[in-house]
């Protein structure tokens, strides 16, 4: 029984690190997603270790963009025409 009780206080204890260690990442840092400045998202990418879990918030003026989430496919032939989901808050 003192065993079951280890085991299951173990595994809460993991399951509640495993929350506790993800991250959220705002994409472009304080610059934002936005087509006005210098950033380079390939470069700010670069210097993520993105992890399963992990939250990656798109902040925007969504007066002039949005966000579509695509398939690869159409990623790799840049068409949007066609989204899985479209994101126009700003903050997505």
């Amino acid at each position: 029984m003192a065993l079951a009780k280890k085991l299951l206080a173990f595994l809460v204890m993991t399951a509640l690190f495993g929350v506790s260690m993800s991250a959220v990442y705002k994409v472009g840092d304080s610059a934002g997603w936005t087509m006005m400045g210098n950033v380079d998202y390939d470069k700010w990418a670069s210097t993520k270790n993105f992890h399963s879990g992990d939250v990656i918030v798109f902040e925007y003026d969504n007066g002039y963009h949005n966000v579509k989430q695509v398939t690869h496919e159409d990623f790799q032939s840049c068409n949007a025409g066609s989204p899985i989901a479209v994101y126009n808050i700003g903050s997505d």
